[in-house]
């Protein structure tokens, strides 16, 4: 029986959403895994959910995570969010944002994948991240939307602000023209909006946040205010002065670029958490996408990225161009359907349509339909489609033979062609599959050659201009 593919992008089943993931990485009983904790997108009429649960995979695997089960449960009958963990000695404390955001506790637990209780107030706001630093020393960061950010350090207890450490708004908050700040904190444009993240990284400390641009960027086809950036800054203390890094990821899908370098986003972009974490020696960026038609549907995602230190000690985080061995610039990491999955999904498995990085030509916004179905064979499909949509992913492997054939299978049957382009939404065409409409199943032979890594897309062309059509599934063989 043919296999699915799991572990892609997204990295956790296809039925689960868990977004502002922040990984860790931790040595328990002797055994290192990565830990995501994210709020739970189980409301679907609003952000998050009442519960936080935790999933983990070996450091030398990220396709094969292992569901623990919920680790914290809401202790003030409330909506929870983004929360952060933790360890310090053998204790591992969660940062639990109870009452959307507004209300923080730490709760504790002798095991990574919890549960965490007895649950203590404290005095930190918005999105807390936290950071344990070399010499034990723990510094908490917070703020977030019409609240600018935060720093302090904090008591042993890991509840208490240290008050004569505390610093407001470091990195300059963003003008949020809808809940504008009040309070006298300088706003700027494309600034700190949320999602505060502390990492430490080649001696440097890193502020990993949700920017907001209310500026075009042209070349990724950004022409509103947006935050589906992570961005970062860095210093050379806990508190700054923090020094500007760039864009790490951002959650709009492949980018079309014209002639003149002018972008074009071809996934629905939303807001965005995560961070970095180097892990098995390589680095890599957490965040999360949005499927369905809202915010409240989100799922967790990953991309290696590049690290590296120019000699004028400016810290280079993502897709790093080099001049002469030197870091120069770095731009975000493409968004993948392949995730961890770094040498390409195995084509010969079968390929849910809900792990497409490009959505494209749609005249009536398709869109990844979501499920909470827990089977390890759902697949989410991409419906909405009308002539002339293009469903991409990139990258598959073929390995050195060539297939076969390729199979789609629709949700239901429609009279539609669908071109197999590989390498570009407008590439080579490899297989045309033709349907009368009395079959969901679609099989055809290629008519090239295709082996090693390359993109691939999904042309459809319907007979009816009034029809749309959904995409389940499909496979090589």
């Amino acid at each position: 029986m043919k296999e699915y593919i799991k572990g892609a992008n997204p990295y956790m089943p296809l039925w689960e959403h868990v977004p502002d993931g922040e990984p860790r990485v931790f040595e328990h009983n002797g055994e290192k895994r990565v830990y995501v904790y994210g709020s739970h997108d189980i409301e679907k009429t609003q952000y998050c959910g009442r519960n936080y649960v935790a999933w983990s995979a070996p450091v030398d695997d990220l396709t094969d995570w292992t569901y623990h089960g919920v680790c914290y449960e809401t202790h003030y009958d409330s909506v929870l969010y983004a929360p952060d963990v933790v360890k310090k000695g053998d204790t591992y404390y969660m940062y639990a944002a109870e009452h959307c955001g507004s209300f923080i506790v730490v709760a504790s637990s002798k095991d990574p994948w919890g549960p965490f209780e007895n649950p203590v107030e404290t005095k930190l706001g918005f999105d807390p991240g936290v950071l344990v630093d070399d010499d034990g020393k723990v510094y908490a960061y917070w703020g977030g939307c019409a609240a600018p950010c935060y720093i302090a350090e904090l008591e042993d207890d890991m509840a208490t602000i240290k008050e004569e450490t505390l610093v407001s708004n470091p990195l300059g908050h963003s003008t949020c023209p809808w809940d504008p700040v009040d309070d006298g904190h300088i706003s700027l444009i494309d600034a700190f909006f949320e999602a505060s993240s502390p990492r430490k990284v080649m001696g440097k400390y890193v502020y990993i946040f949700s920017r907001r641009y209310e500026k075009p960027i042209p070349e990724l086809g950004v022409f509103e205010d947006c935050n589906g950036f992570l961005s970062y800054r860095f210093a050379d203390t806990p508190f700054g002065p923090f020094h500007d890094g760039g864009d790490i990821s951002f959650n709009g899908g492949e980018i079309l670029r014209d002639s003149e370098g002018l972008g074009t986003m071809t996934y629905r972009w939303g807001n965005n958490h995560g961070s970095i974490m180097e892990i098995n020696g390589k680095w890599y960026i957490f965040y999360h996408r949005h499927t369905g038609t809202t915010e409240y549907t989100r799922q967790a995602m990953l991309e290696p990225v590049d690290v590296a230190m120019g000699r004028d000690g400016k810290l280079y985080i993502g897709d790093i161009k080099y001049l002469g061995g030197e870091p120069v610039a770095s731009v975000p990491v493409e968004m993948t359907s392949q995730g961890p999955h770094i040498n390409g999904l195995d084509a010969r498995k079968w390929i849910s349509a809900g792990y497409a990085c490009h959505i494209y030509g749609s005249s009536k916004n398709a869109y990844i339909r979501p499920s909470y179905e827990q089977r390890d064979d759902v697949s989410t499909p991409v419906v909405n489609i009308t002539g002339g949509t293009t469903v991409g992913f990139r990258y598959l492997q073929f390995g050195n033979n060539t297939p076969e054939k390729v199979t789609v299978v629709l949700e239901e049957p429609k009279e539609l062609i669908i071109n197999v382009r590989i390498d570009s939404y407008r590439g080579r065409i490899v297989s045309t599959l033709e349907s009368d409409g009395r079959d969901v199943w679609l099989c055809q032979s290629l008519n090239t050659g295709v082996i090693g890594k390359h993109a691939v897309y999904f042309e459809f062309i319907l007979k009816d201009a009034g029809e749309t059509a959904s995409f389940d599934r499909f496979s090589f063989d």
